[in-house]
């Protein structure tokens, strides 16, 4: 496994289990394949409404709580509560979290960032961060915030790089990670383009394992996520192989202008209102 150093000097694994879209059975039982195939990384959230089943994974995975990275995201209509940080800790059966994020830049993000910034300071979080801030809601945040984001999870893929966005990142030193690293569940368009084709079979990989390289090479988080065995431990094994220059300068060609997921109008004010079922 390799690593990202975050800017308050954690180590963060590069590669780890997405469960978006999981069902709390799926998840548990995908936590504990990846975490009996070398992941350490697990990423869940409020509003997936499978935080219970983690927890049930990680316990049941039989690793020490020290061995597993945990993340999870924090809800915008939980972002003025003082008692969800602890409920969050409550449902994952856990005394910490090693990065909480807020989920959108949403509601009173301020007031929800404040909250993360409260529990860093007494223990209950090794990091904090953000989810889809864009640079203009990351300038609002850092002209406020007492400890500045160490992460933001946002769309990222061949497809659509962040360039700018990681431009700005890096020069405040604020890792970046990746939601929709194959370019969205069920759209297989950039596993079928020639150029990943012809490089999985250069290296004997799937095109999903070259996408997850392309990723840990651009020095990218990524959570991929599955609830078939298989593909959760295909996806680790990136690490036994390099893209050389070539190869990514081919892959920098697949750029496009815009991602896939679009903000839509309202979203947002919904985004506040909508309360996850999440007890």
């Amino acid at each position: 496994m390799e690593f990202v150093k975050l800017n308050n000097g954690i180590e963060m694994p590069i590669l780890g289990l997405g469960t978006y879209l999981l069902s709390p059975d799926d998840a548990e039982k995908s936590v504990i394949t990846a975490l009996a195939n070398g992941y350490t990384l697990l990423d869940t959230a409020n509003a997936y409404v499978n935080e219970k089943a983690v927890g049930r994974g990680m316990k049941a995975s039989g690793k020490a709580r020290n061995e597993i990275f945990l993340e999870t995201k924090l809800w915008p209509s939980f972002y003025e509560d003082d008692t969800q940080v602890d409920k969050t800790l409550e449902r994952l059966g856990t005394d910490y979290i090693d990065l909480m994020i807020l989920h959108q830049p949403a509601g009173n993000f301020i007031a929800g960032y404040q909250k993360l910034e409260k529990a860093y300071k007494e223990g209950k979080l090794k990091a904090i961060g953000v989810s889809n801030f864009e640079i203009d809601e990351l300038k609002q945040l850092l002209a406020v915030c007492e400890i500045k984001p160490m992460v933001n999870q946002v769309e990222t893929h061949p497809y659509y790089p962040q360039t700018a966005l990681r431009e700005f990142m890096d020069a405040e030193s604020i890792a970046i990670q990746a939601w929709y690293p194959l370019g969205g569940r069920g759209n297989a368009s950039i596993m079928n383009e020639p150029v990943i084709k012809e490089l999985a079979e250069k290296y004997g990989k799937s095109p999903a394992q070259i996408i997850m390289r392309w990723h840990v090479q651009k020095n990218i988080i990524v959570i991929p996520g599955s609830k078939t065995e298989s593909h959760v431990i295909d996806n680790i094994n990136v690490f036994d192989y390099s893209l050389t220059d070539e190869d990514m300068t081919k892959i920098a060609e697949l750029e496009k202008s815009t991602s896939i997921f679009q903000r839509q109008p309202g979203m947002m004010d919904n985004f506040a209102k909508w309360v996850p079922d999440v007890d």
